[in-house]
């Protein structure tokens, strides 16, 4: 063998051998990777909920009688002082001495609520006129740039909460009015100054709202105190939350709200009223008992965003515990503990590099990191068996 073949031979077994070589050297790990973000992160409770009423209005019949045919169906709207049915007496004679004294006492107890109404009213009137101070103050306090505009939306808001708390004293007013109104009739017809069949008792709408449900609606006799129609506001519409006890905890009055999922395009958002002071069980649909309490939360979206909604719709509700606009967080699913200590693997230069975190706070499928990792950072997330620190990793970026 010559020199010349010597040497294609030496390079054939080299290029051979650097074939193997690269054979031999493992092949990158596929994995899922997502840049570290700062920007806007809440921590928050969600749960599902339902619309109520604060305030509904049971009508009922005030005395035996016999009623008339109603009309009035579910969604018509009524104004205060409407008729809603009516009643005419029954062939059989009046009240006896001992109704007529309840009906006189129920009359007298009517009066006394209608004063406390109006006690409540005025006192509502004087918050009014405080918030309205108030409102205007900030205003000019605004134009001079002494405040920012946040602590004049709060006042315009706490000052629209005040008009709406004096509208509702005031048809409270007008609830206990026509109460009373419907205990002196009663004292009328049990003393005999409407046993005529051709008198009607009218029985009228305390307030203005929508009609929820209707009861009855066939004529014939009816004994005093059924049920005929239920009455209210749709626009004092609230958003009742049952939440897990350990959740509730950290809820407080004044919290913000958000609503998501309710059917309209548009997120809708509330404000704590109150977290109610007892709990009640629950038997949850795999059958576990859990303990809950009624969370009570006010609309404060405009009316015309949710305006289709009714009594007991359903509404998803995510309770804002704490946020900031300049977070640093991750997936959860990149954290893995590893000797009590949180861990994530980090790209570097194609490898997959093992690094210590802190975490914060937790928001859903996001974290908190406090330490570990910067903004920009790529980092693996669903870490699969096969990722080592220090392998090589093929990458593929997900949005987080």
């Amino acid at each position: 063998m010559n020199r010349k073949k010597k040497i294609i031979t030496v390079l054939a077994g080299l290029m051979l051998l650097g074939l193997v070589a690269v054979a031999l050297i493992p092949s990158p790990v596929p994995v899922s990777t997502v840049k570290v973000e700062k920007g806007y992160f809440a921590e928050y409770v969600e749960d599902e909920g339902y619309t109520w009423l604060r305030f509904t209005y049971a009508m009922t019949t005030p005395v035996q009688g016999y009623l008339h045919r109603v009309d009035l169906e579910a969604g018509d709207e009524v104004m205060a002082g409407d008729v809603l049915f009516s009643l005419e007496p029954l062939p059989a004679p009046g009240l006896d001495p001992r109704t007529l004294q309840q009906a006189r006492e129920n009359l007298e107890a009517a009066g006394a609520r209608l004063e406390a109404a109006r006690a409540e009213h005025e006192s509502r009137l004087n918050e009014l006129e405080y918030a309205r101070r108030e409102a205007d103050r900030h205003a000019e306090l605004y134009e001079e740039e002494v405040i920012p505009v946040s602590v004049l939306d709060r006042v315009k808001r706490d000052l629209k909460i005040a008009q709406a708390t004096e509208r509702a004293a005031q048809s409270a007013v007008e609830a206990a009015w026509y109460e009373k109104e419907n205990a002196r009739a009663v004292v009328e017809i049990a003393q005999g100054t409407r046993l005529d069949r051709k008198q009607i008792l009218e029985v009228r709408s305390p307030v203005q709202g929508v009609v929820l449900r209707r009861l009855r609606y066939q004529e014939g006799s009816v004994t005093s105190g059924t049920g005929i129609l239920e009455i209210g506001n749709l626009d004092e519409l609230e958003v009742r939350v049952d939440l897990l006890t350990v959740d509730a905890v950290r809820v407080r009055p004044g919290m913000r709200v958000e609503f998501m999922r309710w059917g309209g395009e548009k997120k809708l958002y509330g404000k704590v009223r109150l977290v109610e002071p007892a709990g009640f069980r629950e038997v949850s649909a795999l059958g576990v008992d859990e303990q809950r309490v009624a969370v009570l939360v006010q609309i404060v979206s405009p009316r015309e965003h949710w305006a289709n909604l009714g009594k007991e719709y359903r509404v998803e509700a995510r309770f804002i515990l704490w946020e900031d606009d300049e977070v640093v967080y991750i997936p959860t699913s990149a954290l893995f503990r590893e000797n009590r200590t949180w861990k994530v693997f980090v790209v570097e230069d194609g490898r997959a590099i093992i690094r210590d975190v802190e975490i914060g706070r937790r928001s859903g499928l996001r974290t908190q990191i406090m330490s570990g990792v910067f903004p920009g950072e790529t980092v693996v997330t669903h870490p699969g068996d096969r990722v080592r620190d220090g392998v090589r990793v093929e990458t593929e970026l997900e949005t987080s």
